[in-house]
């Protein structure tokens, strides 16, 4: 564990804990297999292509984290960046879990580790995701990290169904922004 990892650990008090054997940490390349592997088996998000994952571990490692089990290996993560026009903003792109470790509070211990890191670095303000009208543990999972953090949680549609170029409907993206936060 690196130094600015135990930082981290220490700095987490009162916010959602991982389990004992799992650790945060950065993704790094060699995660873009397993990141992909463990999106496409959420069987809800949105999968985009392998090459996509390499690239967010490459590009945007230092805004996402990872949950690693004993052996080393990605377990879950959240993937996100700083809005370029809203650098107080951090954009949640995508949360997952292996199906072994749902139900054990690694999403919301992952978010909390993530908005710990962001805040450390520069001012948190609010974070957002987008949510489809069919993703219930999305919700809980947002609704929940709002309430955790006494922020207001606001919901309006950013992109339509006719927005997607795809022949079938796409379900509206909804945007959950949750804010003002206080780190």
């Amino acid at each position: 564990m690196t130094t600015a990892h135990a930082d981290l650990d220490r700095s987490r008090s009162g916010y959602l804990e991982l389990p004992q054997e799992l650790r945060l940490d950065s993704p790094d390349v060699e995660d873009g297999a397993s990141l992909w592997r463990i999106a496409r088996d959420s069987k809800t998000l949105d999968l985009n292509s392998s090459y996509s994952y390499l690239l967010w571990c490459r590009d945007f490692a230092g805004s996402s984290v990872v949950a690693r089990d004993e052996s080393g290996r990605a377990v879950g993560f959240v993937s996100g960046y700083r809005r370029p026009e809203a650098p107080d903003t951090l954009f949640v792109w995508q949360v997952a879990v292996d199906e072994s470790r749902r139900g054990q509070g690694v999403a919301g211990a992952l978010l909390d580790g993530l908005s710990v890191r962001e805040a450390a670095k520069r001012p948190l303000r609010c974070v957002e995701t987008t949510i489809t009208p069919d993703n219930a543990a999305s919700e809980r999972l947002f609704a929940a990290y709002a309430a955790r953090h006494g922020a207001r949680l606001t919901r309006e549609v950013l992109f339509a169904p006719g927005d997607f170029p795809e022949v079938d409907a796409h379900a509206p993206e909804v945007l959950h922004r949750i804010g003002p936060l206080a780190f």
